[in-house]
């Protein structure tokens, strides 16, 4: 098709942020981050040329977590895999659509990553959540870049008139005649709830407010959040391996909320998700948890929409049933799907759905949205505190799809001042009013950052 593009040349660039407040996740606490941005220059079968853009944190707490490698260590093999990863996409350019590119060469991650291991002795291999999202901006770049050169939103060009390949190359059988375009929106939705993470380590009230906080002028507290941009979503980071706490802590935060809505007359009601990171031992505890929050506040049980991957990432480890679970609360596979496989194994052991995410890639991530869709599953879309170029990828993916209210904005929170110039560019989509953002001034030209 004289839409496919062909890779030309590709820059990288690291920047490592400081975060404004410690990020509590799971085992560890995050104060810095490296951002990457991939410039790809690419061209259509016509000659056109267009240069697109991606953006990714190479968050190893969360995609490379390892008990035995410093966090130096672990931001060096992220970056070496990220440029092994863009190497290799050179060496290997040829015509095609971006999302058939970048599937193709997901298959490559592992033998790649196995290289980085091996010239870094690294003690602890990177998995493939972690290769993933080294290589998830390559992939944003890539569909950027051909939305670009052939003049069209990069989510128009998920049909039969751009793809020579329909869902069931990747998806199977059941998905011929089907393209990924089927499954989204025709425009982006105007607005967008997001939700509000609070954080082990945040704090619920201006009391508890010290010196020692920032004094940049943006909220510290819950409820200081809540009275500056209207929220009505919050996901609540819980221990998952200290049952006691996470009830008690759901608990306060609820009554945080109801008391600041109750304070500036707010009337609406509002939303919660949890997410343990895998510390959940079992199923069980995840049930001790439920049946606990529904006796000590029925108020924060009614407003739970979700929990999120509760259990370890693993599925094939201990294949845990999640039916009983998600007859109480949808619970969302989020870490454990990295492919189609697992995808379908999600499935037949019960989760009620997937939280989608563009560090998997935007190519990815179409197919579990797919996957999702036919099978009538529940779909979240998370972020991975997404700044800048990210969260404009982000925000543009999640209005086009139908979630569970919205999608997470964590950056505004811990890197606010990150990437100053795309906020500028973008002030409706970074400022929250009522709980929501515009994206009025997402473009209709690739995936919609303007440049």
């Amino acid at each position: 098709m004289n839409s496919d593009i062909r890779l030309v040349d590709m820059e990288l660039s690291f920047q490592r942020l400081p975060m404004r407040t410690p990020l509590k996740f799971g085992t560890g606490v995050s104060d810095k981050i490296t951002s990457l941005v991939v410039e790809a220059t690419v061209e259509n079968r016509c000659g056109q040329v267009a240069v697109g853009l991606g953006n990714i944190l190479l968050s190893s707490l969360w995609g490379y977590p390892s008990a035995i490698m410093s966090p130096e260590q672990l931001d060096t093999a992220m970056r070496t895999m990220a440029e092994r990863f863009c190497q290799f996409m050179l060496e290997n350019a040829q015509f095609g659509h971006p999302m058939d590119l970048f599937l193709e060469a997901k298959a490559e991650l592992p033998k790649l990553s196995a290289q980085v291991d091996s010239d870094l002795s690294s003690p602890d291999p990177m998995p493939l959540l972690g290769a993933l999202v080294c290589a998830s901006p390559v992939d944003a770049a890539l569909t950027d870049g051909f939305g670009k050169t052939n003049g069209i939103c990069s989510y128009d060009g998920y049909s039969t008139d751009f793809m020579a390949h329909d869902l069931s190359r990747w998806c199977g059988a059941d998905f011929a005649g089907k393209y990924p375009g089927d499954y989204l929106h025709s425009a982006y939705k105007s607005h967008v709830p997001i939700f509000h993470l609070v954080g082990g380590l945040d704090k619920l009230t201006a009391s508890e407010v010290t010196d020692e906080d920032p004094q940049d002028g943006l909220p510290v507290s819950l409820d200081q959040w809540i009275e500056r941009d209207g929220l009505r979503c919050f996901k609540v980071k819980l221990r998952g391996n200290d049952t006691e706490w996470d009830i008690q802590r759901t608990a306060d935060i609820a009554r945080v909320v109801q008391e600041t809505y109750d304070r500036l007359g707010i009337t609406d009601r509002f939303y919660l998700s949890t997410d343990s990171n895998e510390m959940n031992p079992d199923p069980q505890s995840v049930l001790d948890y439920l049946h606990g929050l529904r006796e000590l506040s029925p108020k924060a049980f009614d407003a739970l929409l979700y929990l999120e991957q509760p259990t370890e990432r693993d599925l094939t480890t201990s294949r845990f049933d999640m039916s009983e679970v998600a007859a109480i609360k949808p619970v969302v596979v989020d870490e454990g799907v990295t492919s189609v496989e697992m995808m379908d194994l999600a499935i037949e052991l019960g989760w009620s759905g997937v939280g989608l995410k563009t560090c998997k890639s935007h190519s990815a991530s179409l197919l579990y949205l797919a996957k999702a869709m036919e099978q009538k599953l529940v779909l979240t879309f998370q972020d991975l505190t997404n700044p800048g170029l990210s969260l404009v990828h982000e925000a543009g993916f999640a209005a086009r799809i139908d979630t569970l209210m919205g999608f997470e904005y964590n950056s505004r929170q811990y890197l606010p001042h990150a990437h100053p110039e795309i906020k500028t560019l973008h002030e409706p989509l970074f400022a929250v009013r009522d709980g929501q953002v515009s994206t009025e001034t997402i473009t209709d030209v690739g995936l919609g950052y303007g440049r």
